[in-house]
């Protein structure tokens, strides 16, 4: 599927490596500890007793734990798998 200069597979194995990488980057990411809260941190709602015991540590409610998920963070650097697509933005 790859055309140009690049060999067979080029493209697959790009995708593989960002996928790869970004798995990477959000197992990095410290997971909570210690004793899970009753009440949320952010709004003091009750946290249900079910995500307390699936979630080791948990402090936020589901609302509130989506809410800081979704926030847009951009992450910068380099194109370092030299994408021309990636170039031209």
């Amino acid at each position: 599927m790859a055309g140009g200069w690049a060999r067979d597979g080029a493209v697959s194995e790009q995708i593989e490596a960002s996928i790869s990488d970004e798995l990477a980057r959000l197992k990095s990411r410290p997971a909570p500890v210690g004793e899970s809260l009753t009440h949320c941190a952010d709004c003091e709602e009750p946290i249900p007793e079910p995500r307390r015991k699936a979630i080791p540590g948990v402090k936020l409610c589901i609302e509130c734990q989506q809410d800081r998920d979704t926030v847009y963070s951009a992450r910068g650097g380099i194109n370092r798998r030299g994408s021309k697509d990636s170039q031209l933005k």
